[in-house]
């Protein structure tokens, strides 16, 4: 559950990104400043489980990915490079999140070295 919020974070984050090219009104700066609060609202509460470490990177990739593929699409300039080093970022975000465990708290809330799933 809590990688569905890192993701909706990242997809959030591309988001206020994007439109903060664009913000030119008290409105528009009124909506970018609460998709930003609410995607770092959402990637702090996945930390709950997730190691910040991960989650992080995860966020940032998305944002990264998302916000290069906007710009695309909005008729920013891009090369073959920048889609060539953007595919080995997304492997590298696809291999932190696929070998990274969630970690457990014990009965009493504490993390000790035993309850982590490393």
């Amino acid at each position: 559950m809590n990688w569905i919020l890192v993701f909706i974070a990242g997809i959030l984050e591309v988001a206020w990104a994007s439109s903060l090219k664009h913000a030119s009104s008290l409105f528009d700066w009124f909506i970018t400043i609460v998709l930003i609060t609410v995607s770092f609202i959402l990637l702090i509460r996945s930390y709950k489980t997730i190691p910040v470490a991960a989650a992080y990177t995860v966020f940032v990739g998305i944002g990264t990915v998302g916000t290069f593929l906007v710009g695309i699409f909005l008729g920013e300039p891009f090369s073959f490079d920048q889609i060539l080093f953007l595919m080995i970022l997304l492997a590298g975000i696809i291999g932190m999140k696929s070998s990274t465990k969630k970690k457990s708290k014990s009965a009493n809330g504490s993390r000790s070295p035993e309850n982590l799933n490393v």
